[in-house]
């Protein structure tokens, strides 16, 4: 998942990050509502962990803006405020969840994968495509009932690929989804790379070339045993 933190405590929004991006997740960290703004004009989020209380404006600010221009993707708010008047409020404005500090970075990291999971569609804690299984929580793969290694990269690929499996994939939003700012640019072929590693370590049809358009999900089942 490529994840947006907006939280203007530094000691908090570091540890955040560097959690996150040791899960497997590409992370970007702003601490004002005016950066995440012009973030997420320019690039692919797949959720939002939003803090309240913002220098400027005010994360429900925010959120009340981004929910009025169009903005639907999966967003968690992260507040001290415990009120409940202030948690009917802010899942109101349009939060899809509502943390409330302190908090433990596998909790905040099981609610993210909730709410990108059930706006993938996928109701079940396990993801499984054909003979492909994959569980989200601990990042396991299996193909056929048989484990398979994955680096880090190359689950999050993976993870991208199973989250949208009916959509072909551009590389230049592939990469948009497993690269954050922080890392720099990735290498011209760093994403031909990774596809060619899960075709060799699941199955060469895992992942299908769309001839000048990009890659998709393949149908999850190795090819049929030839006849003799």
């Amino acid at each position: 998942m490529r994840l947006m933190i907006v939280e203007d405590d530094t000691l908090l929004g570091d540890a955040l990050a560097q959690g996150l991006r040791q899960r497997g997740h590409a992370v970007d960290w702003f601490r004002d509502g005016t950066q995440a703004d012009a973030a997420l004009a320019g690039a692919p989020f797949d959720a939002v962990v939003l803090d309240l209380g913002l220098p400027g404006s005010d994360g429900m600010v925010w959120l009340r803006r981004w929910r009025a221009a169009g903005h639907a993707l999966p967003l968690l708010v992260l507040t001290a405020r415990d009120g409940i008047e202030q948690r009917i409020d802010g899942l109101d404005a349009g939060a899809d969840d509502y943390l409330v500090k302190p908090i433990t970075l596998d909790e905040l990291a099981a609610r993210l994968r909730a709410l990108v999971r059930r706006t993938a569609g996928q109701s079940q804690a396990v993801w499984q495509h054909g003979q492909l299984r994959y569980e989200p929580a601990s990042k396991r793969v299996h193909w056929c009932g048989v484990p398979v290694e994955l680096t880090g990269r190359e689950v999050a690929l993976l993870e991208i690929f199973l989250s949208q499996p009916q959509r072909v994939l551009s590389k230049s939003t592939l990469l948009e989804k497993l690269y954050d700012w922080s890392g720099g640019e990735p290498e011209g072929n760093s994403l031909e790379v990774h596809i060619h590693h899960l075709r060799r370590k699941i199955d060469p049809g895992i992942v299908r070339t769309v001839r000048g358009v990009g890659y998709a999900l393949g149908t999850g089942e190795p090819p049929p045993e030839p006849r003799r």
